[in-house]
């Protein structure tokens, strides 16, 4: 087979032995989209990240036969076209449950202990000026005893919620918005209203663009922090940066953004207040993470080659 990788810049300088085993082997740092048609000529695999196969781009590639995405999202991939055309599309999930678990809760505690604020003064000389031992300028809240509302209970919103009850935090899975709550679930909008600490673990679809705007900013406590891990969209960005700006909550922890890499007028990177964290889309990103991801998208293409079905969607 041949086998190319459009962006290989994604894994972070990962090993690739377990592709080049398997077949003739191109791999490409990244891929733009003027390159796209070039780079994948005369593949009979492809694997992405992030680089979109279209409709348009999929019709020019007669001898392809399989689409690794190397990712659990496939929004890059237009997968009705791919059908059409008869290409195998696979993607790999769970691989990075452990990674954005982890850096949830790294946002969590950084904002509830205001870490951030502490380490920068520290860098700034300012504990050297402290009249006593330590400095308590800021707010120091433990993530024990508060309610964390859950917004997508898949694989990490339940992986999260083991952490928070590991804590002795409350956990509530709020219900989807508009729909009525079932058993085990909490009404959305209750959810929103109670919680100390809202995480975002949902897909972005229609239904979830826009999920939290000004009007669920609202409602939310002044002392509540906003997490999301999940992807850009689903948090209006203008209307938070003004709901932290005015200190209508107390603070946000973002790894996504609408448009990545982050456009300089978005919001969010714009924003430099200290109630807000933000890290440029890394929270699935581990080493160990991408290890997983790798394995298994060789396990995939090696599937496919002996005519088995692993991890597809099309």
């Amino acid at each position: 087979m041949n086998i190319t990788l459009l962006d290989s810049a994604t894994l972070a300088g990962t090993s690739l032995e377990p592709f080049q085993t398997l077949g003739n082997f191109t791999s490409y740092s990244l891929t733009s989209p003027t390159q796209v048609l070039a780079h994948s000529a005369g593949a009979d695999v492809l694997i992405t990240n992030k680089v979109v196969l279209n409709r348009e781009t999929l019709a020019k590639l007669p001898e392809l036969k399989l689409i690794c995405v190397a990712a659990t999202g496939t929004n890059n991939v237009d997968l009705v076209a791919a059908k059409e055309f008869g290409i195998a599309v696979t993607n790999v999930a769970g691989y990075s449950t452990p990674s954005v678990v982890q850096h949830t809760f790294a946002l969590i505690t950084n904002l509830l202990g205001n870490t951030h604020r502490y380490i920068a003064d520290c860098q700034q000389g300012l504990w050297q000026q402290s009249e006593m031992f330590c400095r308590l300028d800021y707010r120091f809240n433990d993530i024990g005893g508060k309610t964390l509302a859950i917004i997508g209970y898949g694989s990490l919103g339940k992986a999260v919620a083991d952490v928070a009850k590991a804590f002795g935090a409350n956990v509530i899975i709020s219900e989807r918005k508009d729909h009525s709550p079932r058993e085990g679930r909490t009404e959305f909008f209750h959810a929103i209203k109670s919680a100390d600490i809202i995480s975002v673990h949902c897909p972005l679809t229609d239904q979830s663009r826009d999920l939290i705007g000004s009007e669920e900013l609202a409602m939310m406590k002044p002392s509540a922090i906003l997490i999301n891990t999940a992807r850009g969209g689903i948090v209006n960005e203008a209307q938070l940066a003004q709901a932290l700006e005015n200190k209508q909550i107390a603070g946000a922890g973002f790894d996504v953004l609408s448009k990545e890499p982050a456009e300089l007028d978005n919001p969010l990177a714009a924003y430099r207040g200290d109630n807000l964290i933000l890290t440029p889309h890394i929270a699935w990103a581990s080493e160990e993470s991408i290890i997983r991801l790798v394995k298994q998208v060789s396990l995939n293409i090696c599937a496919f080659s002996q005519g088995e079905s692993l991890n597809r969607l099309v």
